[in-house]
């Protein structure tokens, strides 16, 4: 095995072992809502002025599947939508209370796993940080040009 497959397949390895070991405090913590709901959750208290296009863009879907979901969403009384007073043609989605209370303690849960893992973190030079980072940077960007050689428009929804 290559340096190139051997790093794939350890980023692979880490992200499966931390999404196991958080998925089980997450499940427990965060009952009643699938793993999809509490990322539009997270995506919408992260970002202000959330609207259908922001969210397929940062969540890597199609517009379709975000409406679907954010219907879901309002349904169950954990977002609402609303318009600006001078822009009538634009809906935007925000947490209601009760979907705040489950964006605040998904961010709880972060924050558990990030002290959890912190002594790893500690022993990282800022030089060891700027080339993980530098990599992840160059890779993410790579990804995005053969995105784009495929004609997927990650902006919009041409297929709607």
């Amino acid at each position: 095995m290559n340096k190139q497959e051997q790093v794939l397949m350890d980023f692979r390895k880490v992200f499966n072992k931390m999404a196991w070991l958080n998925k089980l405090k997450m499940e427990d913590s965060l009952k009643g809502y699938n793993p999809s709901e509490v990322h539009y959750i997270e995506c919408i208290g992260r970002n202000v002025e959330s609207n259908v296009t922001k969210l397929a863009e940062s969540l890597y879907m199609t517009r379709g599947a975000i409406s679907k979901m954010t219907k879901k969403l309002i349904q169950r009384g954990i977002i609402e939508s609303y318009q600006k007073p001078d822009n009538k043609k634009e809906i935007y989605f925000r947490l209601t209370e009760q979907g705040q209370k489950v964006y605040d303690l998904h961010e709880k849960l972060h924050k558990e796993f990030q002290d959890r893992d912190k002594v790893v973190f500690e022993q990282v030079t800022d030089e060891q940080f700027d080339a993980m980072l530098g990599f992840i940077e160059k890779y993410s960007r790579h990804l995005d040009a053969e995105i784009n050689k495929l004609g997927i428009d990650t902006k919009s929804d041409k297929s709607e």
